[in-house]
């Protein structure tokens, strides 16, 4: 039966590998340019989804939107409600240090935050999360198969996007080894653990806190290829 934020009916239509960008127009980005055979699985909110094939195998994708809380949202109904073992954020970030450039892939390892979203949840009141072991093994098989250059770490997850103090991301990839921030994979990690399934991120970086450089928006959406071909070839 549909949850509140996901319309879809039938969760077999639902592939058990879940690719999860922010954007839903990454989502249908994805959809329109890799999958055959493609069905939308969900529209609520705009929040949009897709069933398809990809080399002859089934995989979903969907929209997470923007933050913890809505990512929480999304990623827990998935796990819970529609049987999806695998979620896997493809998403983008800024770097922490001058060592990323733009375009740059990072699987996260683990990712720090400050967020209270996993001691809210019940499922741990650590602050630093790891992702699926197994599945960032099988991602980095891929991405070295395909010859993409990956670079694995901590990553930061933030409640906030305009921090007052702007220079505070020294500190934090001083003192937590953060690589680059994003805002969502914590929530993902904590959903992951409270269901027993498994989790991964993938990120482009998009912009630099150390050289300022950034990326559009349009490339946002339609340029981060490379991430989005690892985990498509990625057989789960």
């Amino acid at each position: 039966m549909a949850t509140p934020h996901i319309e879809l009916q039938d969760k077999s239509l639902i592939a058990k590998t879940v690719l999860m960008p922010g954007d839903p127009l990454r989502a249908k980005f994805i959809a329109e340019t890799y999958l055959k055979d493609v069905v939308q699985i969900n529209g609520v909110r705009n929040m949009l989804g897709y069933t398809g094939t990809y080399k002859g195998r089934r995989i979903s994708v969907m929209g997470s939107g923007m933050g913890m809380p809505s990512i929480g949202i999304y990623s827990y109904e998935l796990f819970k409600f529609y049987d999806v073992e695998n979620i896997i954020r493809i998403g983008s970030a800024g770097a922490y240090t001058d060592k990323l450039n733009l375009y740059d892939v990072v699987i996260a390892k683990n990712c720090w935050s400050e967020s209270s979203y996993a001691k809210t949840m019940g499922v741990s009141g650590r602050k630093k999360l790891s992702a699926t072991k197994k599945l960032n093994t099988k991602l980095k098989n891929t991405a070295k198969r395909l010859g993409i250059p990956m670079t694995e770490g901590t990553i930061h997850s933030s409640d906030v996007f305009y921090r007052i103090n702007g220079d505070e991301y020294k500190d934090i990839y001083e003192k937590h080894g953060a690589l680059c921030v994003e805002m969502e994979s914590f929530a993902l990690f904590a959903n992951a653990l409270a269901t027993g399934k498994n989790a991964a991120c993938i990120l482009t970086i998009s912009d630099s806190l150390v050289t300022h450089e950034a990326t559009s928006a349009e490339e946002r959406q339609n340029a981060f290829t490379k991430m989005m071909e690892i985990a498509l070839n990625t057989k789960l």
